[in-house]
């Protein structure tokens, strides 16, 4: 005699179906390694600024600070101003696209220091100095020739010239600039190997020593990276003037290759 048991009617396998669902769901992701973000082109750029003397103090300094931090802020441009030399190890350059030597004087960097600035120049790091970075690190042959000339003397107290700019985009046409300020005579001409941006007059003030070519002013491409050096800035009151502080915005431009014309 068949008898009836428990007969198992055919269930649907929602386990199956689960994952079938998800298996629908997914997409295949092309997502690698995690990598580093990508500055914003449009960050501002990052100018250090150093201040530190081992021989003369000009009382300048704070003047030459408050200007640039002046023209850094129309133009976006980040400022940091120290006289800790510390700050010349490559990590920490590295966050910087220039530095500014703003009438620095005699030894100021030790030779692992001197080592980080010249890798950081030799990356396309920018270089500016006022005045007095002529006056510095005479035993560094490099320094030398990315400032251009090394400073020689001056005559006693302050010269009055006029400044004949060989490059445009300071003075406008026709205008003209006359300046009452130390002006240094050099241990030589450095033409040959720069792009001199103006000159002083010998013959209206005594003292002078470099003849009819005196540079006063100059630019270049350097080691892979590039320079800018202005003679003037003695006095507090040239950071006042007008045309000096475009003088110093145009040099800020060239060395964070913002235009080639210095």
């Amino acid at each position: 005699m068949w008898h009836s048991g428990h007969v198992n009617a055919p269930r649907t396998p929602i386990l199956f179906i689960a994952l079938a669902l998800l298996a629908a769901a997914w997409r295949p992701t092309t997502a690698g390694p995690a990598v580093a973000p990508v500055p914003r082109a449009d960050a501002p750029a990052r100018i250090l600024v150093f201040t530190r003397t081992s021989g003369w103090r000009h009382d300048s300094i704070p003047a030459a600070l408050a200007a640039l931090k002046a023209l850094s802020a129309e133009a976006d441009i980040d400022v940091h101003a120290t006289e800790d030399p510390t700050f010349f190890e490559q990590r920490r350059l590295t966050g910087y696209d220039a530095v500014v030597f703003a009438s620095t004087t005699r030894d100021v960097l030790d030779d692992a220091q001197q080592h980080a600035l010249q890798s950081f120049i030799r990356d396309g790091g920018g270089f500016m100095g006022i005045h007095a970075a002529a006056d510095t690190e005479y035993d560094w042959p490099w320094y030398g020739e990315l400032v251009g000339a090394w400073f020689e003397g001056h005559p006693e107290g302050l010269q009055r010239s006029p400044v004949r700019f060989e490059q445009p985009g300071v003075l406008a046409d026709g205008e003209a600039w006359t300046v009452t300020d130390e002006l240094y005579n050099y241990r030589r001409n450095p033409r040959t190997d720069v792009t001199v941006i103006a000159t002083v007059d010998e013959s209206a003030y005594a003292g002078g020593t470099m003849g009819d070519d005196h540079p006063i002013a100059w630019c270049r491409a350097f080691d892979g990276g590039r320079s800018w050096y202005t003679g003037l800035g003695h006095t507090p009151e040239m950071y006042a003037d007008r045309l000096f502080r475009r003088h110093l915005a145009r040099g800020l431009d060239y060395v964070l290759r913002r235009t080639d014309a210095c």
